[in-house]
Order: C-alpha cells, then sequence, then structure tokens
C-alpha cells in the first residue's frame, strides 16, 4: 500500500539532490528519509533515484513522479486560497544573487513580515540560482530570462556595474591613466570556469584579453578583496560603497535582473504579493542600483 506521507519525503529528497539535505525540511533523521523514500519505490516497483557519491538524480519515472507531486501541490494551493480568503500567508522561497539579495531585499524583509505576520521567507543568496521550474523557489531572481514554457519571466530593474579600487592598493601600485594600463594591474573577478551565467563575463568587454589573477565565485568575496587593497575590479554599483570608482565616463556596464515564478503558483495571493514587494523593493534602491 502506498503512503501518502511518503511522497513528502521523496519531494524534499528530490528537490535538495541528497538524504542529508532532505532531513531538516521533513523534521527527521537522514535514515528516516531514506527508509521512506525505499518504502515508496517499493510500493511504486520503480527506482526513483539514482544514488551515487554525489548525490541523488532522479530517474526517468522519478521525474515524471515529481512532476505529478507538483501538481497535487499547485491543487492544495488552490483549495487552499478560499479557504483562506486570500490573506498573505504561507512561506515564499525566494533565489536571488548573492549581493542583490543580501543588499537590496534581506535589509527590507522584517518590514515585509511584520506587515504580513503570517508570511514566512526563505531567502537563498547566494553564487547560482535555484529553479522556479522545477520547483525548487517559488520566485527566483535571474540574469536572463528564461524560456522555459512552465514559467511566468518579466523584468525586475536593470543595474549599473563599474570598475573599483581601493585608495590603499592606488597609494601603492599607482593609479591607471589609462584603460590598457589595467594589463599592469592586480585584477579581480569571477573564476572563468564557474560562472553561472553569461551575463557575468564583465572583463572582456572593458579590455579584450584582461584576465583576473584575484578570483572568486563570491561577489561579496571579490568586493572584500577589492577593499582591503587586492586590486581593481568589476562590482555592481550597489556593493561599491567606499571604494574608488576608475574610469566612471568609459566604463559603465549595465545587466538587468528578471523575476521568474512557475505559472501554477503564479497567481497566488503570497507570490502576487512578495513579486509586488519586490518591485517596491527595487524603486526605493533605484539610486543604488541605476
Amino acid at each position: 500500500m502506498i503512503q501518502w506521507d511518503d511522497f513528502r519525503f521523496f519531494i524534499a529528497a528530490a528537490r535538495s539532490g541528497s538524504f542529508s539535505d532532505a532531513a531538516p525540511l521533513t523534521g527527521a533523521d537522514v535514515a528516516t528519509v531514506s527508509r521512506r523514500v525505499a518504502r515508496l519505490e517499493t510500493a511504486l516497483k520503480a527506482t526513483l533515484f539514482v544514488r551515487s557519491s554525489t548525490g541523488l538524480k532522479l530517474t526517468a519515472i522519478g521525474r515524471n513522479v515529481l512532476s505529478e507531486c507538483e501538481n497535487i501541490e499547485t491543487l492544495v494551493s488552490r483549495l487552499h486560497e478560499p479557504v483562506a480568503q486570500k490573506l498573505i500567508a504561507g512561506t515564499v522561497r525566494i533565489s536571488a544573487s548573492e549581493g542583490f539579495g543580501n543588499i537590496i531585499l534581506a535589509p527590507l524583509i522584517p518590514t515585509l513580515i511584520e506587515e504580513n505576520p503570517a508570511l514566512s521567507i526563505e531567502l537563498a543568496a547566494n553564487s547560482g540560482f535555484l529553479s522556479p521550474s522545477i520547483r525548487e523557489v517559488d520566485i527566483a531572481v535571474t540574469l536572463s530570462a528564461d524560456v522555459d514554457s512552465r514559467l511566468i519571466v518579466e523584468p525586475l530593474t536593470t543595474y549599473r556595474l563599474g570598475l573599483y579600487s581601493s585608495a590603499d592598493y592606488l597609494k601603492r601600485c599607482g593609479k591607471p591613466r589609462k584603460i590598457d594600463d589595467l594589463l599592469d594591474h592586480r585584477i579581480v573577478g569571477y573564476v572563468d570556469d564557474l560562472l553561472y551565467a553569461p551575463e557575468l563575463r564583465y572583463l572582456e568587454e572593458i579590455r579584450p584579453g584582461l584576465k583576473p589573477s584575484l578570483a572568486s565565485t563570491s561577489i561579496n568575496a571579490q568586493r572584500e578583496i577589492i577593499l582591503h587593497g587586492g586590486g581593481i575590479g568589476i562590482l555592481p554599483k550597489f556593493i561599491a560603497g567606499g571604494l574608488t570608482r576608475l574610469f566612471p565616463q568609459k566604463i559603465s556596464l549595465e545587466r538587468r535582473f528578471w523575476i521568474a515564478t512557475h505559472r501554477d503558483v503564479a497567481e497566488t495571493a503570497r507570490i502576487r504579493h512578495v513579486k509586488k514587494w519586490m518591485h517596491n523593493v527595487v524603486e526605493t534602491s533605484a539610486a543604488a542600483l541605476r
């Protein structure tokens, strides 16, 4: 017999990619998650995951089962909406880039929760994005417009980037007078083969052949390296406070953030409210962003 609660453990494991990461999501220990998934596989007479040293990977049947589980989640959400009388309630998980999530969104989340005490926010602000198309998150703030038909994608805001260094570095190493002089300086940037979005390839736009000698996957780490005299690098304007901008008339890049939500949840009250809040946030932060 299928135990319906076993699907909850399966969904957590599918979205997190491992039994250990799924355990805190379910409130159970790792052994329980593994056992409940194994019991579900036995009941369905199917293998849902391929286990490996790198984690769990859904089989074709597993992907089908996850899709059906998401349909059930959507149905439950729709049934709940009229019962809740459109109250702004429940959990909204947001994926955003590290800098935008930490600097722009995080400081204003407390006010959002104070105004909507039945709402819970989970912010994944890190290098890379979680996917709303497979329901890892409810809302993703991305650097490109995803073309997945399962998603509703809309522009959020543009933001500007410039070339920055610290006063200490410029005092020690000298201020570049022309862009070609950057070839003689330490450049801070991303690890090229670990870029999670092509929009982050800034350096070639400034000067072909310009490569970082100090690199990190984290924009906050790059800022700290630059702030403490490590070199010169491209940063979004909204995290560059306390640094000296170089070539402001010649080097000014623009990128755009997009909001992506799964079509099945896009019209729920909590998602609509949080999306509206995010649009208000970027308007409040317009000077810092643009």
